[in-house]
């Protein structure tokens, strides 16, 4: 059977010569109809072998006469396409989706177009238009991973239930415990048969979770398995392939979410309960008669249902005080404020990539400290109360006093480049890679590196093209792209990522993490700081007072951010207040 995309071929190849026997290439309409047919053309644009009864559409009708046709014995071998799985092909003639219904909004093959669309006004080859939109493949991305958070929602659900469920049980047994010691015989008899019917009905109701999540674990895997569809076909598919990947996946993404909602829809809330009557029936009668009680089995669903779906707060900000960088007397150059973070008493700590420095600023942007470096500096973090570490030719770890006295402690030196850095825990720090496919790395306080289990694409970002920032309680890494205007959030659990595209994202730069998990990123061509959920959401951009805001940073207890410019002439180092 010939590989798809290929024609059918009789070779006389060196190694099973035969005499007599010539190349024959068959035609792919004609073999699709159990038909053996020799091909005497090649269309490029339909990317088939065609005989000339089959190759003469493309004269009879007007949207195929810009096809490209050349004669079947001049091509030998067609490239491999990549392999969409059958998500190219047309569910009713299974063949190549080619054409694009701007009518009717369908994707169409040959067949298609000729029979179903020839009365429509505007049917354009899929090529021609598969770069207009590049925005679906995120919103598809994003609604999946909502999809996996409202099926993860269900699940922690069932689980909460099944815990209360067996709470319940155990403590009907020690309800009845506590009365067995006066009526021994009775109570006895009544454990049997509560426990019983009890027991029965968390047989049933467990089974019931059981299916429930097992549903959404169904739902979980589907997601998954689409979100990494979407990234492959990003990564190796061409445009036509991308686009006819997003329009075929879009309504099974809409099925895919409306089974989830129907599943949190239907969230319950089970309960086991056991109440004692104020009399007790002594009497010698059936089990049924003197059960001082009654065993109630019940489900419930709250009255008002709150929505699974969490509301992402928009952070809002105000200038508390701004202060221009220029060139003073012991400046070589015009400062540059290429990497900022907060103490965590507040004070705010900045590195000048021009002019070699550490600097330390009070909380009304005053000098207070200051330390030469024998380098260039690309970006420092707070690593304690009194110790920070920056970036450059290696890592310096640099003791800042109470009183502002800066000293080198130590060096941790390397062969990889680093960049852009931050907090990952208590002993290790993420850091962005200059000129390496390994875009983020994990280096540890003692100076060990290892690599995310990440899948990054084959790309090297040279210095100031890109920076990184980890969001610790959702294990994430976000990853700026300055030249490409994306911010992409990997997840490091699932090995999956979501691409951020928007336009009020140009040229990304700095980046961290804020409030509610939020992302914080500074946008340099618009001059403003837009706010992202975890999610790949953008939720607000805030105008700065200042052209190119380059770096921003987050005070540690989410109340302040601090953001420099890199306009030369111009540049400034402010300080805003957060609210949300």
């Amino acid at each position: 059977m010939a590989e798809k995309g290929s024609g059918n071929m009789e070779n006389n190849s060196s190694d099973n010569a035969v005499p007599g026997r010539t190349e024959q290439i068959l035609c792919q309409p004609c073999s699709s109809k159990d038909k053996q047919t020799v091909a005497d053309a090649f269309c490029s644009t339909c990317d088939e072998f065609q005989c000339t009864e089959c190759s003469s559409v493309h004269t009879t009708h007007a949207f195929l006469r810009n096809h490209k046709l050349v004669n079947a014995k001049e091509v030998k071998t067609k490239q491999a396409a990549f392999d969409m799985k059958g998500l190219d092909q047309c569910d009713e003639h299974q063949k190549v989706l080619e054409f694009f219904c701007e009518d009717e909004n369908q994707l169409c093959c040959s067949t298609c177009a000729i029979v179903a669309h020839r009365k429509c006004h505007s049917v354009v080859e899929i090529q021609n238009i598969a770069g207009r939109s590049l925005s679906t493949r995120s919103e598809l991305k994003v609604k999946l991973q909502e999809v996996k958070e409202k099926a993860e929602k269900v699940i922690e659900n069932s689980k909460s239930s099944e815990e209360q469920l067996n709470q319940d049980v155990k403590e009907l047994s020690l309800k009845i415990r506590r009365m067995r010691d006066n009526v021994i015989k009775m109570f006895d008899d009544l454990e049997i048969s509560v426990a019983k019917d009890a027991d029965s009905f968390k047989t049933e109701t467990l089974n019931k979770l059981t299916r429930k999540r097992s549903n959404s674990e169904i739902h979980i895997a589907d997601a998954t398995k689409s979100i990494a569809t979407i990234d492959n076909v990003h990564q190796n598919g061409t445009p036509s392939q991308q686009f006819i990947l997003e329009h075929k996946m879009k309504r099974q993404v809409d099925e895919l979410s409306s089974n989830v909602d129907k599943e949190c829809q239907r969230l319950e809330t089970v309960t086991v309960s056991f109440d004692f009557d104020e009399t007790l029936r002594l009497i010698p009668l059936p089990i049924s008669y003197y059960v001082p009680g009654q065993l109630t089995l019940k489900y419930s669903v709250p009255e008002a249902v709150k929505p699974i779906t969490t509301v992402d707060p928009i952070v809002k900000l105000t200038t508390i005080t701004s202060i221009d960088r220029k060139q003073t007397g012991d400046d070589v150059e015009e400062p540059l404020y290429s990497g900022l973070d907060f103490l965590p008493d507040g004070r705010l700590v900045t590195v000048d990539n021009k002019n070699k420095k550490c600097l330390i600023y009070n909380e009304k942007l005053e000098k207070v400290g200051s330390f030469q470096l024998s380098y260039k500096p690309q970006c420092v973090v707070a690593v304690s109360e009194e110790e920070v570490a920056i970036t450059g030719i290696n890592i310096d770890f640099l003791r800042v006093s109470k009183s502002n006295e800066i000293t080198l402690n130590r060096t941790c030196k390397f062969q990889t480049k680093y960049e852009s850095i931050c907090l990952k825990d208590e002993r290790h720090f993420v850091v962005g890679t200059q000129d390496d496919t390994r875009h983020v790395r994990i280096v540890s306080l003692s100076g060990e590196e290892k690599d995310f289990s990440i899948n990054f694409p084959n790309k090297k970002y040279p210095v100031d093209t890109s920076a990184c920032t980890y969001m610790r309680n959702s294990d994430k890494v976000v990853l700026t792209d300055r030249d490409e205007h994306t911010v992409y959030i990997y997840d490091i659990k699932s090995n999956t990522r979501v691409v951020v595209k928007d336009d009020q994202i140009k040229e990304p730069w700095g980046v961290a993490v804020g409030p509610s998990n939020c992302i914080l990123v500074c946008s340099n061509q618009t001059h403003t700081v837009v706010q992202i959920s975890p999610t790949g959401r953008v939720l607000s951009s805030y105008k700065l007072d200042m052209k190119h805001p380059y770096k921003v940073c987050v005070s540690k207890n989410k109340s302040l951010i601090a953001v420099s410019s890199n306009l030369n002439g111009g540049r400034k180092l402010q300080l805003l207040k957060l609210v949300y």
